[in-house]
This record gives structure tokens, C-alpha cells and sequence, in this order.
């Protein structure tokens, strides 16, 4: 038996439909199994909240070990996990193909996804993950719904921390009345043909985030893509499904699926390449599709024409060069690489898009924002996520650059929100945190540079 693994991760499908995922007493044994390795090794201490509650409980039991810890005193240590992938694609020596054969999120997940069948969860924050339709309700009436969820707002937020269990102090995303969808049918950029790239055409699934919070990332990538000669069009069947993975709604995310697959399947068949614009997008529709439904051909299709908007744009300046007109964006970037984006196992792409731009310094920070998609600003979790996105907030903090940016919104607005809580002598001057590609397109001056 080896020591460690060496040899790149590989992950085994899901087996939900077998009765012995959902077994609580072959769960159990597969955690203590897990939990026992995991407390020899103690390399992930420091990744999240997970590991610190896992060995804290340990090392306060009575015997030192994981024999004298309560089944039932474990649930805190599952709570905590946010599917971030960072043990499994980063830390642990132990995943497969080595024989002790750990995936610790999945097995989370097995858990959540067993709760989930015995009833135990539901309530208003499942009601939170419904992305699709709080979107096109919030969307009825931007202003008030905005109005609403602001932090400052006194009156409305007790409330629905009390409903809800959303942290007061917890920054939510704003919402449009005109969605990413709808703003691409009605206008589309030009496209340059003269740019090296010409001739490619690409399909963008917009996500649930771009489409109702923030379309003003779609218009940036179509622009810059535009810029470069791509011919592009915009599709966005429904979310898909990171939510509802995260609470162990595995089913669901299967119909999601094969959906979304199905409908993006003729644009693949003709050409086309299918961009997804924030990475725990394109994470799904790469990996975790094909995990749960393995075999499928049009989730196959699917994953191997998927890419990451910034592994795009490296992939055209690889390959046909950038069209010309990139100028200096007055400063450099402080870059926080998402969790999502390095569990793809793609490199650092949005640093190397970003130093495509002439005269920019790229601090990257491979810390985890500690936001962890809606974990993060639940009640129970919202200090805890502040203090594990720290680290990151404080090497954004003393970058010394002008701009803080990561190819996922929430973890970006959270890190803000983390240096705000620290306790420096000179804060830096960020005002808001940007997606790469939207710096991109400033650089070309295809959209105005914030403040």
C-alpha cells in the first residue's frame, strides 16, 4: 500500500440509483471510514470549516480517536462541507486511483442527498436555490426587490433572516428586470471580421447568475468575443443545478441535465462551441453531469464542447492570436481564482487572459472565498465564511493593485465584504470585484472602466 497518491484524481460516477447510497448505516460506515483516514493525515486543516469540527471532535472525545465519537455528532462536519472540490482536486493524497479510494464532498453529498429522501431538509432554504423562478419573480419589480435585500435596509432584512435564515449582513445579489436572454435578442454586437479568430461561432449558456443578476458579464464576454470575430448566440434553458447539488438534490439535477443538454444539442451539431460564464457553470456541465449520468451521449457532447469564457479567449490568443486594440486599464489586478474554476483542472486561465492586457500586474490568489454558493449566507454559516475567506481577503487587501476581480460574483462581493472586517491601517480603494472578462472588454474599450 503506497503512502499517497501521485497520479492526477480521478472521480468514479454516482451510484444513486443503487438503495445502498441511501443505506444510513452503510453511510455511517463509509464516514467513519473516511473521517479515520482524514484524522491521520490532517492535511486539510486548513481548507474549510470542515476539517477543524472534524478534528476538533476527535481530539475532545473520550479516547482521543473516532470510536468514541457519536454518529450523530458528525452532522456539523457534513453541514459544513461546501462542495468546493479543493480536498478532493488539491490537498488529499488519498483519492482515486490510490486504493483508500476518498471523495470526501461526494460522500457528503451522499449524505445530504439521504436526508433529503428521509425529509429531514426542505423549508425556505430550499426555496432559496430555486434560482430559476425567484429570478423571474425579482425580475417583476427589480427596484423593490432590490430595495429589499439591501443590507442596509433594516426593516426587511430581520425579517427574512427569521424566515429564511439569511444573515442580516450577509451581501445578496441585485436583480434586473431585463434579463441577459431577452437584452441578446433584442441586439447582438458586430462581428469583426477581420479578427484572426473570424469564423468560430459559439453558443453562450448564460446561468442563472448572468441572466437575472448580472448580465452586464454576458454583454461583456459577447462583446469581447465579438471583437475577436466570434459569431455568437445566447441560450439559457434553465440553472443548472449547482444549487440544488449542493443541498443533495441529486434527481433533480439529473432532469436539469438532461435538459439542458438536449437543448444545447442541435447548436453542437452545428458547429458550435458552448461557453459557460461562471465556473461552477461550466464545472457542472464539464464533470459533474457526466458523474451522475454517466453514458449519456448528449452530456458527453456536451462536456467535451464546453469551455470556461476565459479558457476561450486563451484558447483563440493560443491559437489565432487576439484581434488588435488591447490598451492598459490604469492598474493591475488582484485575481481570486474560484474554487470552481480550479477543481476544472484547467490552470489559471483567467490569470493568463488577464495578462494579455499590456502593462498589467496580476496578483492571483488561490485562497477560497469562503462563501461557498448560498452556504455562505445562511445564519448559522455567515461569521464562519467571513473568517475562512480572510486569508483571501487579506492578499487581495495588500496587493497593492487597483482592481479585485474572480470569475465567480458571489465569492468576489464576499471577499469585499472579509476586508472590510479586517483590521488594516489603509483599506485598499476597491469598489466593486469584476468578472475577468468584463476588465477584458474595458481593455478594449468596449465597455467603460469603473471607478
Amino acid at each position: 500500500m503506497s503512502e499517497g497518491g501521485l497520479q492526477a484524481p480521478v472521480r468514479h460516477p454516482l451510484d444513486w440509483h443503487d438503495p445502498d447510497f441511501y443505506d444510513p448505516a452503510k453511510i455511517d460506515e463509509e464516514l467513519r471510514r473516511v473521517f479515520d483516514i482524514c484524522h491521520g493525515c490532517r492535511r486539510c486543516f486548513n481548507l474549510c470549516d470542515s476539517f477543524p469540527k472534524l478534528f476538533d471532535l476527535i481530539d475532545e472525545s473520550e479516547s482521543g480517536e473516532l470510536d468514541t465519537v457519536d454518529s450523530a455528532d458528525l452532522k456539523p462536519v457534513i453541514d459544513a462541507c461546501t462542495l468546493c472540490d479543493m480536498c478532493f482536486m488539491v490537498s488529499c493524497p488519498y483519492v482515486p486511483p490510490h486504493e483508500f479510494n476518498l471523495d470526501f464532498p461526494h460522500l457528503m453529498l451522499r449524505y445530504r442527498a439521504t436526508e433529503i429522501r428521509q425529509g429531514k431538509t426542505g423549508g425556505l432554504e430550499k426555496e432559496l436555490s430555486k434560482t430559476d423562478r425567484n429570478g423571474k419573480l425579482a425580475g417583476l419589480a427589480p427596484g423593490i426587490a432590490n430595495w429589499a435585500s439591501a443590507t442596509g435596509n433594516s426593516l426587511t432584512r430581520p425579517i427574512l433572516e427569521n424566515l429564511a435564515k439569511v444573515h442580516r449582513e450577509a451581501d445578496l445579489p441585485k436583480f434586473h428586470g431585463k434579463t441577459f436572454a431577452l437584452r441578446a435578442k433584442q441586439s447582438s454586437p458586430e462581428v469583426n471580421r477581420d479578427a484572426p479568430a473570424h469564423g468560430r461561432k459559439a453558443v453562450l449558456y448564460a446561468t442563472c447568475f448572468v441572466n437575472y443578476n448580472n448580465p452586464g458579464i454576458g454583454e461583456a464576454a459577447r462583446a469581447v468575443l465579438a471583437k475577436n470575430g466570434v459569431e455568437t448566440e445566447v441560450v439559457y434553458p434553465a440553472c443548472c443545478g449547482m444549487p440544488q447539488l449542493e443541498r443533495g438534490e441529486i434527481e433533480e439535477v439529473a432532469v436539469k441535465a438532461r435538459r439542458i443538454a438536449a437543448e444545447l444539442k442541435p447548436w453542437i451539431e452545428r458547429g458550435y462551441d458552448v461557453i459557460a460564464l461562471t465556473p461552477s457553470c461550466a464545472l457542472m456541465l464539464k464533470f459533474e453531469w457526466r458523474l451522475l449520468l454517466p453514458g449519456d451521449a448528449d452530456i458527453e457532447s456536451l462536456a467535451r464542447a464546453t469551455s470556461d469564457i476565459t479558457q476561450y479567449v486563451v484558447d483563440i490568443a493560443k491559437n489565432e492570436g487576439l484581434a488588435e486594440g488591447l490598451r492598459e486599464i490604469g492598474g493591475g489586478v488582484a485575481l481570486h481564482m474560484a474554487c470552481h474554476a480550479r477543481a476544472q483542472n484547467i490552470g489559471a486561465q483567467a490569470a493568463q487572459m488577464l495578462r494579455l492586457i499590456p502593462e498589467t500586474k496580476v496578483s492571483v490568489i488561490e485562497r477560497c472565498s469562503g462563501h461557498g454558493g448560498s452556504w455562505g449566507i445562511m445564519k448559522q454559516n455567515f461569521e464562519t465564511a467571513l473568517k475562512v475567506g480572510k486569508p483571501a481577503a487579506r492578499q487581495a487587501a495588500k496587493s497593492g493593485q487597483v482592481y479585485l476581480a474572480s470569475e465567480c460574483p458571489l465569492a468576489g462581493a464576499h471577499i469585499l465584504q472579509a476586508i472590510d472586517r479586517l483590521d488594516l491601517e489603509d483599506k485598499p480603494g476597491f469598489k466593486a470585484s469584476q468578472h475577468p472578462i468584463e476588465l477584458m472588454a474595458q481593455a478594449y474599450g468596449l465597455v467603460d472602466g469603473r471607478e
